[in-house]
């Protein structure tokens, strides 16, 4: 690892936070309400300890493998989540190793997340595919509170802390504001109605290409993939 290469990333950090906090004040909102998540999956060792090295604190891993031997190095180093599709044979490999897990999608996970949580109850997201594409994973708006009834009953097992969704791939990132907004007014009507069993207080949307719509429409967590560390800057490419 070269000082170059952290410095061009900080620089490029630099700009994805100007970014965000420009976007937060639009909404009305501070920067402090929107963390940076970098998606470590794009990443190897070395390039892991460029992030640590540049100020890097919250990554998220796709896959309990890279999960277990990124740790095996850098535990200590980061705040975890995991942001793939959670398998629920795997999910005690996953949960005793992350603070947070964006992607629950079933009432299957749900109970599968219960049975393997510690002292602490298992802070979730739950994954709604708002914009119905078939190959996204998620539930539809009609299932979310299912999931919400799951968690409720699991004696204080799993905790909900809001929602996740994946826009569509376009060329605009106008063109999936929709999303954005529509994720916050599901999250804003179920809010009130669940205000005695959950907070619901997270929205975490927005990748490479989006996260400043995204942010504007209420995101408190974007996941920036591996344009940080790509030529061509940290704002034109897609997760």
């Amino acid at each position: 690892m070269s000082e170059a290469t952290v410095s061009r990333l900080r620089e490029r950090l630099d700009v994805v936070r100007e970014r965000i906090s420009a976007a937060a004040r639009k909404s009305g909102r501070e920067a402090e309400d929107v963390r940076l998540l970098v998606a470590s999956k794009y990443y190897d060792a070395s390039q892991m300890e460029a992030l640590r090295e540049a100020g890097v604190r919250l990554v998220g891993e796709n896959r309990a493998e890279d999960l277990i031997s990124k740790q095996e190095e850098f535990a200590e180093s980061f705040e975890w989540h995991f942001i793939g599709h959670v398998q629920r044979r795997k999910a005690r490999l996953v949960v005793p190793r992350v603070e947070m897990i964006h992607s629950v999608d079933s009432v299957r996970l749900v109970e599968e997340l219960a049975k393997r949580a510690g002292e602490r109850p298992v802070e979730v997201l739950l994954q709604v595919n708002v914009s119905g594409e078939e190959s996204k994973y998620g539930v539809p708006e009609s299932e979310v509170e299912a999931l919400l009834e799951a968690a409720a009953g699991s004696g204080g097992k799993v905790d909900v802390r809001g929602f996740m969704t994946l826009a569509p791939l376009v060329e605009r990132p106008e063109d999936v504001r929709y999303v954005f907004a529509r994720l916050r007014e599901v999250r804003d009507r179920l809010r009130a109605s669940w205000r005695g069993d959950f907070d619901l207080q997270e929205l975490s949307m927005g990748m490479s290409d989006d996260y400043a719509v995204a942010v504007e429409e209420g995101s408190t967590i974007v996941r920036i993939g591996r344009v940080l560390i790509e030529e061509g800057g940290p704002v034109r490419r897609q997760e």
